[in-house]
């Protein structure tokens, strides 16, 4: 049995603010680089957790792909030997990376809340310029954008674990089949109570390994046939931007729409329209 998990940041144990986060940039602060060198051990320990669950649950083979900003976050000497990981960004498949490799089920690790969410920490969706996701006028987020690429290759989602809020939105999309662990209760954007990350990763660990018990049951998230996608932007600009790809229309002053055949025109639409739209705005 083959696992991929897509491993994020903002939702793990402790993490509420983008220093923690953030890889810090030639020059920055000392206190800087030890908030996000000890975000990532932690991230990469809740990891572990989810390979050890799975492991116990009776997975063989596990693919874990950083998923996180520029994908260089996870610690390689401190990973489980018995997973392979993927990093590195301008990925095809981006936080789904790896799905394309027979695959059984996907695990969420460190995910967050989407775009909008109040009392979420660090609530997002891909990045800070797009404030929406629709599916046929469904608001999304990151979960399930990667969720119908993998439901693409006919793969369900079957565990999650980050914010109370990113478990529920999670399930509120996918269903009860996914497994939710929630590490921290947000406050604001910037606070949360959170478990103690032993305690967190104990969790982890045991919703992991319930996961796999639980994938003979799971159905894959599919689009809709003719579903209508809508990405709704921050600034007109990057949605007049965004209406050079081919296929896209304008359906409000900030958001465009298409409508791709299957998942993978999805991923190529989504990701060519971010792109786009990430254009320097200024002449």
């Amino acid at each position: 049995m083959r696992i991929l998990i897509s491993a994020d940041m903002e939702g793990t144990c402790g993490v509420v603010s983008w220093v923690h986060c953030e890889a810090p940039e030639l020059g920055a602060a000392v206190s800087n680089q030890s908030e996000y060198d000890r975000a990532r051990l932690r991230m990469t320990r809740e990891v572990n957790a989810a390979i050890e669950g799975a492991l116990a649950g009776g997975a063989d083979d596990i693919i874990v792909n950083d998923s996180h900003d520029g994908q260089r976050n996870l610690i390689p000497e401190e990973l489980h030997p018995a997973a392979r990981y993927i990093n590195g960004n301008d990925k095809f498949f981006g936080m789904m990376q790896g799905i394309d490799q027979g695959i059984d089920a996907v695990f969420y690790t460190g995910y967050h809340a989407k775009a909008g969410t109040p009392g979420a920490p660090l609530a997002h969706t891909w990045t800070t310029m797009l404030q929406d996701v629709r599916f046929d006028g469904v608001s999304t987020g990151e979960f399930g954008i990667n969720a119908a690429i993998a439901g693409h290759f006919g793969v369900p989602v079957v565990f999650v674990s980050g914010d109370e809020k990113a478990v529920a939105q999670t399930q509120g999309i996918l269903g009860e089949q996914v497994v939710g662990v929630a590490v921290k209760q947000g406050i604001s954007t910037f606070s949360a109570i959170n478990l103690h990350p032993e305690k967190a990763r104990d969790l982890i660990r045991d919703g992991a390994e319930r996961a796999i018990a639980a994938i003979e049951f799971a159905e894959p998230y599919r689009l809709a046939t003719g579903a209508t996608v809508e990405l709704e932007y921050d600034h007109q600009a990057r949605a007049d931007q965004a209406m050079l790809m081919p296929g896209v229309s304008r359906v409000g002053e900030r958001t465009i729409a298409f409508q791709p055949a299957d998942g993978i025109a999805f991923t190529q639409m989504f990701r060519g329209c971010m792109k786009l739209a990430g254009i320097r705005m200024t002449p």
